[in-house]
């Protein structure tokens, strides 16, 4: 499926959970946390007059509670406004 994105709008596919910690525990899934990082997968051009500033590929960190998640084509993905976004790595 293509999807484009409005405006400032940018779908973002999350990082996976950790699931074993670097000494090699098991971490449950009821004591997962969700990451706040991921992929852009698709943006739009931005708010008339006030360009986007990222683009398809890059690696960013956004607030815990932003987007709402979609499923496109079987997988799971964030839809959220660009201003939701704190940095890019």
């Amino acid at each position: 499926m293509t999807i484009k994105p409005l405006e400032d709008r940018i779908i973002i596919k999350q990082d996976d959970a950790q699931s074993i910690t670097e000494s090699g525990l098991i971490i449950p899934p009821t004591a997962q946390h969700k990451p706040l990082q991921g992929e852009i997968i698709a943006h739009g051009p931005g708010k008339k007059g006030e360009p986007i500033s990222v683009k398809r590929g890059d690696r960013v960190l956004f607030h815990e509670s932003a987007g709402t998640e979609i499923e496109l084509d079987g997988n799971p993905y964030l839809f959220m406004r660009e201003s939701d976004v704190w940095a890019i790595l």
